[in-house]
C-alpha cells in the first residue's frame, strides 16, 4: 500500500504503469484520476491545505479499511496540495485485486471517502474571491453506500 500527499505533479499514466507492473497476481487493476475542474468559468487556482501527518493518517486508515472489506492485491492513493491550476491532477486511487468488482468497489469506495473524509480544505480562487468550498449533500450521501 502506498499513500503519497505532495505538492509535486504525477504523471497518472506513469504511476498506474509502476503500479500494475509485474502484477501476475491480478486479474483487475482500477484507477481513477481528479482534476481541477472549472465549473464557473473563472477559476484562477483551487488552493487546497492540509495538516502533514494527519493526513497521510486518515488516508492510510482509509486505505487500510477498504484493504480489510475488499480482498485487494494492493492500493496506491496520491493526493496533491497547494496551489493548483485548472487542469491539473488533484488525486489519484488505483486498486489491484483478483477480480475487478473487487478492484472497482474498492476504488469507489477510497473516493467517497477522499472526497468526504479525508482531511484537506480547498478554496477557490478567482479574480473576484477566495472562496473556501463547502461540503455537498451529495458527497455524504455516497457515503451512506458503505
Amino acid at each position: 500500500m502506498t499513500v503519497r500527499v505532495q505538492t509535486d505533479p504525477f504523471d497518472a499514466g506513469a504511476e498506474l504503469n509502476g503500479f500494475a507492473k509485474g502484477r501476475g497476481d491480478v486479474g483487475a487493476v482500477v484507477s481513477f484520476t481528479g482534476v481541477v475542474r472549472d465549473t464557473q468559468g473563472n477559476l484562477r487556482e483551487m488552493l487546497i491545505e492540509h495538516y502533514p501527518g494527519m493526513t497521510e493518517k486518515a488516508i492510510s486508515a482509509i486505505a487500510d479499511e477498504a484493504r480489510k472489506r475488499w480482498d485487494l492485491a494492493d492500493v496506491l492513493v496520491i493526493h496533491r496540495y497547494g496551489p493548483l491550476a485548472v487542469g491539473a491532477p488533484i488525486m489519484m486511487v488505483a486498486t489491484a485485486a483478483a477480480h475487478r468488482a473487487a478492484a472497482f468497489e474498492a476504488a469507489d469506495f477510497l473516493m467517497d471517502y477522499l472526497k468526504s473524509r479525508a482531511p484537506f480544505w480547498k478554496k477557490e480562487v478567482t479574480a473576484e474571491a477566495e472562496t473556501w468550498v463547502a461540503a455537498k449533500n451529495a458527497d455524504e450521501d455516497a457515503l451512506k453506500r458503505w
